[in-house]
């Protein structure tokens, strides 16, 4: 089991910058594929970024160079940082774990996942 608490949401306009933490406990969490999730009113989730256990990354063409996943296993802590926020980008954010290798951006292998954290990027 894995227990996954999101932080770092918030309101900010377009341009603007805000980094998102990921506090993991319970089971070794560095084992698992890791990921951030967005989903907006009436969308689908849909994948943003993941690391695996090597640190490999992966993200979604909709924020490449913008956002960086990134994790400090000392402090069980996943981190999204996100540049030149736009209005779409506006959605509820997802820390996720999975067990699966490979799980990537995939949200149907992912196993464990947070509470979300607000996200309102204003043009």
């Amino acid at each position: 089991q894995v227990q996954l608490v999101e932080s770092g949401g918030g309101s900010v306009q377009a341009g603007g910058s805000l980094r998102l933490s990921c506090a993991a406990s319970g089971d070794t969490y560095s084992r698992y594929y890791m990921g951030w999730f967005r989903q907006a009113p009436g969308k689908e989730r849909e994948g943003v970024a993941a690391i695996d256990s090597g640190g490999f990354t992966s993200y979604a063409d909709s924020v490449k160079g913008r956002f960086t996943i990134s994790k400090d296993p000392a402090k069980n802590t996943l981190y999204l940082q996100m540049n030149s926020l736009q209005p779409e980008d506006t959605a509820m954010y997802y820390c996720a774990a999975s067990r699966v290798y490979g799980a990537g951006l995939n949200k149907d292998w992912y196993d464990y996942w947070g509470q979300g954290t607000q996200v309102t990027v204003s043009s």
